[in-house]
């Protein structure tokens, strides 16, 4: 039997006065080997992430632990002084977050940050650390690792800011490695790299790595083991044959069903009307930084059409063009090339003046409502400013808006209530209201139910089925979820480097995908079970 790295028994850790539960999580115990992976699952509120805070040490200060054992290699880590967890962190354990972009000290290089845990936990001589550091970049397979070094966090794609993480987090070969969603916001081949990453730097380290995350496909391709959580609770333990395969307990099937199918439903029958959204030829060069360097060319050529009851799905990988041509179809960025259309209006040359009036017919739906959504203004004035913006009087406009939050499940009080009251998935349903507000003809969903876990992701997909259905509209999804694309869009159009490189009706692409890279996009989709 391999070394026993992580020992939690009967753990419990204790939510603030006046929340909804008294606990965090309760009586949750487990045994992590090394070499071994242990992937958490569950909801969002489940409990997940406040364990892996609970482990590093890093525990809100509002929540306490209630009882229980921590113990890395024998040793307790609930009993360690602040001093000793320093010391643990990064050389005993390491921890990859969600978002490298909050993880990374935007004003270091990103070589120095790496240089940080060597000079904390080590006595070399700076040369060593550095050839360390340049060693590491390359065995996370980032490119040019002396550029790297000097590059800062946002010079670089969010793969490359992940692989930079991960690099910190393995520099000193830890004992305990734990990842709190490190794939979530990454497209399917970037997230199979990762994945592939932490496996390659776990055999060589011989790590055990606890991986926190909501998608059940992730869980099938990497888990040795696998621990449901449901509100705080473990809800199941067990190999991840048998969780996947034949779970025991009802919730686990429950979360095992809502993950979307690779298979598209049937085809459904759009109506040819005239497009609500149309683009021809449609492209977007950016000069450079410094105005020296050759431009760069984010969008050729792209051209596509909306009708009404419809959804086209946009897929690709980082930086393939799909936010680009979203912003360009909105006209948050003015398209260097090609027309556009919202309805039969051309609006790409259209200034902001004229084109202030038509800018209903057409809103948008972002993959993060805590940034799109103005946390000091209550959710009621959220909705009644684009009702308002667009002529309506403030009465018709509230009682809309009202409509609206129980038409997305949501009660009337939620009205005089502030963004940061809801969860991530009540917060996602108050933007998608906030756009209908408007009564549009078109929505623009830019990864919007990426972020979510799969319950509460399969909820908003049948609430964007809903609304389509009620007031007919267009929508374009953009998604790096070609499980969801799958199951939502009508068509389905492939980007890469900026060009459409494929596109056709849902169900035969997916059977029968044509270009070289969509078979690669549709390889790299994480399996899931059966």
């Amino acid at each position: 039997m391999a070394e026993l790295v992580l020992h939690i028994d009967k753990l419990s850790v204790a939510l603030p006065t006046g929340a909804d539960r008294p606990m965090a999580f309760h009586n949750i115990s487990l045994q992590l080997h090394a070499g071994q992976t242990l992937c958490v699952v569950g909801e969002s509120g489940s409990g997940k992430s406040v364990l892996a805070t609970t482990v590093m040490g890093l525990l809100d200060k509002e929540l306490k632990v209630a009882g229980g054992v921590v113990q890395l290699l024998g040793e307790s880590l609930l009993d360690a002084s602040q001093a000793r967890l320093r010391a643990l962190r990064g050389r005993a354990m390491g921890m990859v977050f969600q978002e490298p972009m909050t993880a990374l000290n935007p004003v270091m290089r990103c070589g120095e940050q790496i240089d940080e845990l060597l000079r904390t936990h080590t006595r070399d001589a700076a040369s060593q650390r550095r050839e360390a550091v340049l060693r590491m970049l390359a065995q996370v397979r980032l490119p040019e690792p002396e550029r790297m070094w000097h590059s800062y966090p946002h010079q670089l794609s969010g793969g490359q800011r992940q692989r930079i993480v991960i690099a910190m987090a393995m520099i000193m070969k830890p004992a305990l490695l734990i990842c709190d969603e490190p794939t979530t916001a990454l497209d399917v081949t970037t997230q199979k790299d990762i994945l592939q990453l932490i496996q390659t730097l776990q055999q060589e380290t011989g790590s055990a790595v606890l991986f926190i995350t909501h998608d059940m496909g992730v869980v099938a391709d990497i888990a040795d083991q696998v621990l449901v959580m449901h509100r705080g609770e473990a809800v199941e333990l067990g190999g991840r044959e048998q969780v996947l395969h034949a779970p025991a307990q009802t919730y686990t099937s429950d979360l095992l069903a809502a993950v979307p199918s690779m298979t598209p439903p049937p085809a459904r029958q759009i109506a040819d009307t005239p497009a609500l959204l149309r683009a021809v030829s449609l492209g977007k060069t950016y000069d450079s930084a410094w105005g020296q360097a050759v431009p760069t060319r984010a969008l050729h050529d792209a051209s596509l059409r909306l009708r009404a009851g419809e959804t086209v799905g946009i897929v690709g990988e980082s930086g393939s063009g799909k936010s680009t041509l979203a912003r360009c179809l909105l006209r948050l960025v003015d398209p260097s090339s090609g027309k556009i259309f919202w309805g039969n209006d051309e609006i790409a040359t259209l200034p902001e003046a004229g084109l202030r009036p038509l800018r209903h017919r057409v809103q948008v739906v972002f993959q993060d409502p805590n940034r799109s959504l103005n946390p000091r203004m209550t959710v009621g004035e959220s909705l009644v400013e684009g009702a308002r913006n667009f002529g309506m009087s403030r009465v018709e406009a509230t009682a809309l808006a009202e409509q609206l939050l129980l038409q997305v499940q949501l009660p009337a009080q939620a009205m005089t209530r502030y963004p940061r009251q809801f969860s991530g998935g009540q917060r996602q349903r108050i933007a998608i209201a906030r756009a209908l507000a408007c009564r549009p003809q078109v929505l623009v969903a830019d990864e919007a139910v990426s972020a979510l876990d799969v319950s509460v992701q399969a909820q908003i997909l049948q609430l964007l089925r809903q609304v389509q259905q009620q007031y007919g509209l267009g929508l374009l999804f953009i998604t790096h979820d070609l499980r969801v694309a799958a199951q939502l869009c009508d068509s389905v159009i492939v980007m890469r480097q900026g060009k459409i490189v494929e596109r056709g009706d849902t169900a035969i692409l997916y059977a029968q995908p044509q270009h070289a890279y969509t078979q690669a996009l549709m390889a790299s989709a994480p399996g899931v079970a059966a």
